[in-house]
Formats: C-alpha cells, sequence, structure tokens
C-alpha cells in the first residue's frame, strides 16, 4: 500500500469537474428520480432485488483509455459515506453496462474490468438501504473518463482506494444521481 502511494504521488493533480460533453444515464431512474426496488438491497431489512443499474455514457475526452464506475452515498450516518459499488479497468469501446452487471456471481462485466470491496465487505453491487426515518440519500454514480488502461486494483480495494487511485488518473467525470429513503 505504501509503495503504491508512494509511486502515484508524482501524478497529483485535481481531479477534473464534470465534464460538459460527458454524460452518463440510466433507463432505471431518470437523474434526481427515485430508485426502484429493483435496484435496493435484499438484506439488512431491505426487501429489493438488489439488481445493478443500467448505464450508458458518451461524450468522453480524447485520450481516455478506460473507465470506471462508482456509486456513493454520501449521506450515509458513518462520518465519511457508504461505497456502493466500485467497477474500473472497463476498456475504452464500452459505453454502457447492462442491469445486473454488477451482481453477485454475474458474467456480464466487459473481459478486463473489476469489481473493488464495497463497504458492505463484498466485491459486488449492493444497492441502497438507508436507515428507516432517515430522509432520502443521495446515491452518486459517477463514471470516470481514466487516462491509462489499468489502474492498480483488485477485489480487495475498498472504495477509498478506488477513489484514491481515480484522483490521479481521471481526464473527466459524468454523473447521474438516484435518490431512496425508508420512510418510518
Amino acid at each position: 500500500m505504501r509503495a503504491l502511494l508512494l509511486g502515484l504521488a508524482p501524478l497529483a493533480f485535481a481531479v477534473p469537474a464534470l465534464a460538459g460533453g460527458f454524460t452518463v444515464t440510466s433507463p432505471d431512474f431518470p437523474n434526481g428520480g427515485t430508485i426502484p426496488m429493483a435496484q435496493v438491497l435484499n438484506e439488512g431489512g431491505c426487501t429489493g432485488q438488489s439488481i445493478s443499474p443500467a448505464l450508458s455514457w458518451s461524450g468522453e475526452p480524447a485520450g481516455t483509455k478506460s473507465f470506471a464506475v462508482t456509486m456513493y452515498d454520501p449521506n450515509a450516518p458513518t462520518g465519511s459515506g457508504w461505497w456502493h459499488w466500485t467497477v474500473f479497468n472497463i476498456p475504452p469501446t464500452v459505453h454502457s453496462l447492462a442491469a445486473g452487471a454488477g451482481d453477485a456471481g454475474s458474467t456480464s462485466l466487459p473481459a478486463g474490468a473489476g469489481e473493488g470491496r464495497t463497504d458492505f465487505g463484498f466485491s459486488h453491487y449492493g444497492g441502497p438501504c438507508p436507515p428507516v426515518g432517515d430522509p432520502p440519500h443521495h446515491y452518486e454514480i459517477t463514471v470516470f473518463a481514466v487516462k491509462v488502461a489499468h489502474l492498480p486494483l483488485d477485489a480487495q480495494s475498498s472504495g477509498g482506494m478506488v477513489g484514491f487511485v481515480l484522483h490521479f488518473n481521471t481526464l473527466a467525470t459524468a454523473q447521474t444521481v438516484g435518490l431512496y429513503g425508508r420512510p418510518n
């Protein structure tokens, strides 16, 4: 870990803001819309189906050599948010992920792509399941246009580590946000 951090230090620069022409959408819910039960976690008191959402993106900048996708809840009552999904090393010719591509046991991710460890402790998609009574949480799905073909990550890489490595290797990002809450 220390060698990885030291090796990346000379590459430090600010991650670019969302790029105007780079966009991501999901047919499962609109930006700012409610995440349906199909994408909600099926454990921890939640009764969804835990199916990863379908995603499509376009308009990445020239020089993109791979993509990464993250799903993060900044509203989780942890002090540091909650990582629901990380996918990296998606080939630059791929511009979508099918619904269910990130599910446990799925073989639908593109060849060469990998998933990191979520805050649930597993390395596949984990849907929303906020505490009962919390206001709806914001689930940020971000697609990263990456300037290298392969990031040094694996199934044990935490969401924080994936985010750290992406910080040094991102050309642009596109984001969509879904909302989900559990009333009293």
